[in-house]
């Protein structure tokens, strides 16, 4: 009985020994994580694992670095100048993502603070080079969507083959001075009122059209009518109303001799 208590302490100590190595080499990656392994004494940085989702016993000797690998965004405001050399300042976000599968490289090859040394300089480099093609007035109307494509596209040039997925780009807003802005502002108003005008224009000269076309057609008309009612035929209708006129049993008709054009002179009352 009394070797028990002797045993016992160095069960428990082994028992908390063992519960501070577990404890030391757990490691649980969350949800939209992955690691790499730093093997210290065989080869440093595991550049062709990667550790996903879950719980995972590392050696004490080694460590598991951490990253986030679902899409995450980076806002900036960058001073840019435009193709006349006016500096703009552009607002936009861009959505990225490391690659997963090369987490170990770029681990190695880049480091944790790759957001800093790699994609910011490679977005500001992409902003210079896209705004500087156009003109403050192309970049505060009608170019937006095209410089958020173009951007998105020199953004992607750039951090080719660093292990970074560019997702999306947006640009939220183009700031000009405002001398600058209030001019542009003005001469898209007159533009307007001048397309506004010439629509007016157009629409009452088509007016215009339609209704000489319409008096052509009707003068047209009548010409052929008035040609096609020779003295003939007005005789003939004279005849035919003058039966017409002889056949009724309430008329009292006297035929007298006849007129200059050949038909009689009715004389008569109802």
């Amino acid at each position: 009985m009394d070797k028990l208590p002797k045993l016992g302490l160095p069960i428990i100590f082994l028992a908390v020994i063992g519960i501070i190595l577990l404890l030391k080499t757990a490691v649980t990656i969350d949800g939209g994580e992955a690691g790499v392994m730093f093997k210290r004494f065989s080869g440093g940085i595991d550049t062709q694992q990667t550790y996903g989702e879950g719980f995972h016993i590392v050696a004490p000797w080694n460590d598991m670095i951490i990253y986030k690998v679902r899409q995450q965004s980076v806002a900036d405001r960058m001073s840019v100048l435009s193709v006349n050399g006016l500096e703009v300042d552009v607002d936009g976000t861009v959505w990225f993502q490391p690659i997963q599968n090369k987490l170990g490289l770029l681990h190695k090859e880049k480091g944790k603070d790759y957001v800093q040394s790699i994609l910011a300089p490679a977005i500001s480099a992409a902003a210079r080079s896209v705004v500087g093609r156009y003109t403050p007035e192309q970049l505060y109307s009608s170019k937006r969507d095209v410089i958020q494509k173009e951007i998105l596209e020199e953004v992607r040039k750039e951090v080719k083959d660093q292990y970074i997925q560019v997702n999306k780009v947006l640009v939220q807003d183009v700031s000009l001075p405002t001398k600058i802005k209030e001019a542009i502002e003005r001469k898209l108003k007159q533009e307007q009122e001048s397309l506004e005008y010439k629509f007016r224009i157009e629409k009452a000269q088509k007016e215009a059209e339609r209704q000489r076309i319409d008096a052509e057609g009707k003068a047209a008309a009548n010409k052929i009518l008035s040609a096609s009612l020779t003295d003939k035929i007005l005789q003939e209708k004279g005849i035919e109303a003058t039966i017409k006129l002889s056949e009724s049993p309430n008329s009292k008709v006297v035929l007298i001799g006849g007129g200059k054009s050949g038909m009689p002179i009715i004389l008569g009352n109802q």
